[in-house]
């Protein structure tokens, strides 16, 4: 049986990777889908999700990574999945996929859709909650796989420099010959 797991991934969270690793346990097969949203001006490029996504799956060897545009229905039927698999992390969540699936259901009636209860550590985890955090400074290398956590950082290092983060290694380090780089420019009045 295959599943698709559709979704912006944007980026991809320790939220989805728990809904991906669990889902592989279910299904012969779990497709993570990408979705080109053009109503929607993401962090990274779909080819940058899809190698991130890859990189954080690499483990799990009936994942497959892929992208499309369009109806997931649709998709669906492309990819001869039976399933659409879905997070669910709060009532809000419940609200607007339970919507999403039974108009999913009108379009085909062959196709299931699967919810799984989010774990509790990540029930408050999202895309948008990360590149707040990663926006305004602040470390997502809990949030985050690690390779993604750099990838953010360099995203936004350049305006809003990390200002406590947990991982080191996210930071160039500076030998005693440098002289510090200057955190906070000075303004010209």
């Amino acid at each position: 049986m295959i599943a698709i797991y559709p979704g912006s991934f944007d980026p991809i969270t320790l939220g989805h990777l728990d809904i991906i690793q669990r889902g592989s346990r279910l299904f012969d097969e779990v497709i993570v889908a990408v979705l080109r949203n053009p109503n929607k001006v993401p962090l990274f490029s779909v080819p940058q999700r899809l190698e991130q996504i890859r990189l954080a799956t690499k483990h799990l060897s009936n994942v497959e990574v892929d992208s499309f545009d369009g109806l997931t229905v649709n998709y669906a039927q492309q990819r001869k999945a039976q399933v659409i698999l879905r997070g669910l992390r709060a009532i809000s969540d419940f609200e607007v996929e339970l919507q999403m699936a039974h108009t999913n259901k009108t379009l085909s009636t062959q196709i299931e859709t699967v919810f799984l209860a989010t774990s509790n550590e990540y029930s408050f985890l999202s895309s948008s909650v990360v590149k707040e955090i990663a926006r305004f400074g602040g470390s997502v290398d809990h949030l985050v796989p690690p390779l993604i956590a750099l990838d953010i950082y360099k995203c936004y290092n350049h305006k809003y420099p990390i200002a406590t983060p947990i991982a080191t290694e996210a930071i160039p380090q500076i030998t005693s010959t440098e002289s510090p780089p200057e955190r906070f420019p000075k303004q010209e009045v």
